[in-house]
This record gives structure tokens, sequence and C-alpha cells, in this order.
């Protein structure tokens, strides 16, 4: 399947969840922000959310800072 992620495409075997898709990045969950085609994907919907062919991904990591 081919996704974009930030602007760059991705070639991704099978069709992920969100969850699945931050751990093969190796990004926690609890420290970015995922929109998928301009929808903000809540937290607690990162397991059920499935990926689609096409879908337009945004991770914005956050960090804190003083």
């Amino acid at each position: 399947m081919r996704i974009e992620i930030n602007g760059e495409p991705r070639e991704l075997d099978g069709d992920p969840s969100l969850d699945e898709l931050l751990d093969r990045l190796e990004l926690n969950s609890r420290q970015v922000a995922v929109e998928v085609n301009l929808h903000l994907i809540p937290r607690d919907q990162h397991a059920s959310h499935r990926l689609s062919e096409g879908d337009e991904l945004e991770i914005v990591t956050l960090t804190g800072g003083g």
C-alpha cells in the first residue's frame, strides 16, 4: 500500500492500524499528534483506525522545552 507521511511517499505491507504504523516508525503514540487526510485522529482511536491506500498523514512530534 502506498501512503504519504509528512509529504514523503511510503510503501507499507498490509493495511496497518495507526498504532502499528507508529510502532514501525518507532514513535511513541503519547508524544505525537496524527492527522489523516486533514482529520485529527484522537489517540484513543489509533489502535482502531486502519490506514488505506493513498492516505495522507501528518505526524507531529510533541516536545517539551523551557
